[in-house]
């Protein structure tokens, strides 16, 4: 990626940990492979969920307001000041939520490995963190998502992007995310990319295989931005491309009572990031 320096970490290696929190604290991503997730069960996720995004039925599973799981239509979610909607549905998991009955036992067991492998890399973090900064946590990082229900699923379904979109409307306006920090294996299409301290855009590698992982904006107010919540987006396809894309990312999130710092829980932060995004 330039000189936007993510490193690629194979999960085997001794130093793996300490190059995770490299990486993390150099740009805010890092890659993984050789990762516990096979690829097998990420083509079936894929396939399993654009069956779904592609049927009527997914109206039925419309979220609640308040509920927070569920199907979101097109056009649901704006990008913290943005002036446009992404163009884009959703659908959200947690672990105790339904799912539709044709996807659930392929996204439980994805749900559950990301998670593995979530609290691997929070596991990385303690241990490799350097001190100063630790001292800023309120409890270690895999003790704030011990018991936690607010592991979101996200799968995402970008579909062709229209004539009809307007200027500046895009498939996810420029971002941070909300949580610790968000695993992502590889999108169906290219797309992703991510600003360098310089302003500007790197594509993120959309290799099978991979494992995209960033820091959050919790991350990044817990450790007093030694770990940087590095902005992305996900930009509109050429024409010769222009076809759904799908993307299913993992956000790893404390529990409700967790103090970021001083001032401010995991829960008061969130409702105040859902409201700016338009989703409360």
């Amino acid at each position: 990626m330039s000189d936007f320096n993510v490193l690629a970490i194979d999960c085997s290696d001794p130093d793996a940990g300490a190059r995770f929190v490299t990486s993390l604290h150099d740009t805010g991503f890092a890659i993984l492979k050789n990762h516990p997730v096979d690829p097998d069960e990420i083509s079936r996720m894929y396939d399993a969920w654009q069956q779904f995004f592609a049927t009527d039925a997914k109206h039925d599973f419309a979220a609640r307001r308040g509920d927070m799981h569920g199907y979101y239509g097109f056009k649901s979610e704006n990008a913290k000041d943005s002036q446009h909607k992404d163009l884009k549905e959703f659908y959200h998991v947690y672990q105790d939520t339904p799912v539709p009955s044709e996807v659930e036992v392929h996204t439980r067991i994805f749900h559950a490995k990301m998670m593995q492998i979530g609290r691997l890399l929070l596991g990385w973090l303690d241990d490799n963190t350097p001190e100063d900064v630790k001292q800023n946590f309120s409890q270690p990082l895999t003790g704030m998502v011990e018991d936690s229900t607010q592991n979101l699923l996200r799968v995402l379904h970008y579909p062709p992007v229209g004539d009809d979109a307007g200027p500046g409307e895009m498939r996810a306006a420029a971002h941070e995310d909300i949580n610790l920090i968000t695993l992502l294996v590889t999108g169906s299409e290219p797309g992703l990319q991510a600003r360098d301290k310089q302003g500007n855009w790197h594509d993120v590698p959309c290799q099978t295989g991979y494992i995209t992982v960033n820091a959050g904006d919790m991350l990044a107010r817990a450790s007093h931005g030694y770990y940087p919540s590095t902005t992305h987006q996900v930009i509109n396809p050429p024409d010769s491309a222009n076809r759904s894309r799908y993307s299913m990312p993992l956000f790893v999130h404390p529990r409700p009572d967790v103090k970021l710092d001083k001032d401010l829980t995991a829960g008061e932060y969130l409702a105040q990031r859902l409201k700016e995004i338009g989703l409360t």
